[in-house]
């Protein structure tokens, strides 16, 4: 941010409700917050925990964080009480920030953590104003000394299978995944980059840091609505932005979304779950390219990207892997190497595979083997380099003694232009051991029967791939970072 606030100081940064910050300007308020931290005795090594949302001033305490030396621990603000107190127990906060739209939640904690000092951007008659933390103090640059391989963020996963990790990445570590975006996609300088993936998901994070080292303006929406979202890309002129399916979903369906000017919007990357041919397709008709991105919290974001330029008749796959990384496809069970075109489990490497898991050898020991990080994700590798994600390796269904992947079965569900979204879960079935059932949310008022989704599958399936039945509802089930929960479609009655 200093150098950036160094070469640029004029250029625009953050642009959010009630502020419009050049770099310098957002260069000078960090600096303040530093010295904040540092005369209320935030020590190097000490943990920031964060409970805002997409606003200037997450990104700017992070930045503040790291120049005390200190660590930044996104959390997330969908998780209750009790969610977000083991987290802050886990990784000892000793700061937090909050808005003020949580002090409720905040004050339901207090009692339960150690944090030394509470810091809220909005009122609060206990706790010290993010603005009056500024004010009076210097803006003169620290001298931070932690760097390279320091922790920088923790990052707690989304705890799908037990409670969350935090996964440390480092100051590389970002650098690195700085270099990916700007190898793999059409990142600019001068480009308006909209910030409504959330920002404690590492894929609403990260390109913070890109977006600084390039010199954009990052304008930031608190929460994601798709009418306003639209409305900021037109006023705001905005070139890109990041997303997950279900928000390019609703987005599509806004009305009078083709009387906007909308001319400026280059490209948009998607990613949290498969992205439908048929939405990137909608998209293109639109002028607007949607291009896919595998993510994985340990490796700081992107793995792949896919882009138009790769050619459609690739789309099906997640693409090629991002500058710097490496990947192979092992067998899970006995950890060989597979030849192309074989699914195991994606492994990969290079200097964006996260420093480990907070306060937890074992796990780390058990994901990083021999400077691979195994995913837990099932795969295969074309012969053209091309990445394909086949599943999660605890999704699998085993149906007859044949290993069906739920992934393959949506991708092919999904094509269908009704389906707005959908997942796989296998079922219990006396004769198969396993059947798969799908949950489908169709487009709105779209006319879709069980029967068509079935026949579609038998039309492109093996048989023992095609779906026993299908549930219509509304939408699916999804964790705080977007990832559909098949844990709760399991508890639909057989």
């Amino acid at each position: 941010m200093a150098n950036r606030a160094y070469i640029s100081p004029g250029m625009e940064a953050f642009i959010g409700n009630g502020y419009h910050l050049t770099y310098k300007e957002a260069n000078d308020r960090i600096n303040q917050l530093t010295h904040f931290l540092k005369e209320n005795s935030f020590f190097p090594g000490d943990r920031l925990a964060i409970l805002c949302r997409n606003n200037e001033h997450t990104v700017s305490a992070m930045f503040a964080a790291a120049k005390a030396d200190g660590i930044t621990v996104p959390l997330n603000w969908r998780l209750q009480a009790a969610e977000l107190t083991y987290i802050l127990k886990d990784c000892g906060a000793s700061v937090l920030l909050y808005d003020e739209e949580f002090a409720a939640t905040v004050n339901q904690i207090r009692s339960e953590i150690l944090v030394r000092k509470y810091i809220v951007a909005g009122k609060s008659d206990i706790d010290v104003n993010y603005t009056d933390a500024m004010q009076g103090r210097p803006t003169i640059e620290p001298r931070p000394t932690s760097c390279d391989d320091d922790t920088a963020i923790i990052m707690y996963t989304s705890g799908t299978t037990g409670k969350p990790k935090g996964a440390m990445m480092t100051h590389n570590n970002m650098l690195f995944v700085t270099d990916g975006h700007n190898s793999s996609l059409r990142w600019n300088p001068h480009y308006r980059f909209l910030s409504i993936a959330p920002l404690f998901h590492i894929g609403g994070l990260a390109p913070m840091f890109t977006n600084v080292v390039n010199g954009c303006t990052s304008v930031f929406l608190s929460e994601f609505n798709p009418v306003n979202a639209w409305k900021a890309v037109e006023e705001h002129k905005i070139n890109f932005m990041m997303t997950v399916p279900l928000m390019l979903t609703f987005m599509l369906n806004v009305p009078d979304m083709d009387k906007m000017d909308l001319s400026s919007l280059d490209h948009i990357v998607c990613g949290g779950s498969m992205v439908p041919g048929s939405l990137i397709r909608a998209y293109k008709e639109k002028n607007i390219e949607v291009e896919n991105v595998f993510g994985i919290t340990e490796y700081g974001g992107a793995v792949t990207f896919w882009t138009h330029e790769m050619g459609m008749e690739k789309h099906e796959s997640v693409g090629k892997m991002v500058y710097h990384g490496g990947v192979k496809i092992v067998d899970p069970d006995t950890g060989a190497q597979l030849p192309p075109g074989e699914i195991g489990e994606i492994c990969i490497n290079g200097p964006q595979v996260f420093k480990g898991y907070w306060n937890n050898p074992e796990a780390t020991a058990q994901a990083i083997i021999d400077g691979w990080y195994h995913s837990g994700d099932m795969g295969k590798v074309d012969e053209d380099g091309f990445i394909y994600v086949v599943d999660r390796l605890k999704d699998m269904i085993v149906s007859g003694g044949e290993n069906v992947y739920p992934a393959e079965i949506e991708h092919v569900i999904a094509q269908h232009p009704a389906v707005a979204e959908v997942a796989v879960i296998g079922i219990p079935d006396d004769k198969w051991g396993e059947v798969p059932r799908a949950f489908v949310a169709k487009m709105p008022g779209a006319e879709l029967t069980e029967e068509d989704v079935i026949e579609l599958c038998r039309q492109n399936l093996a048989r023992f791939k095609v779906v026993k039945d299908v549930i219509f509802i509304d939408y699916l089930p999804r964790n705080g970072v977007a990832k559909v929960l098949k844990t709760e479609l399991k508890k639909y009655p057989l």
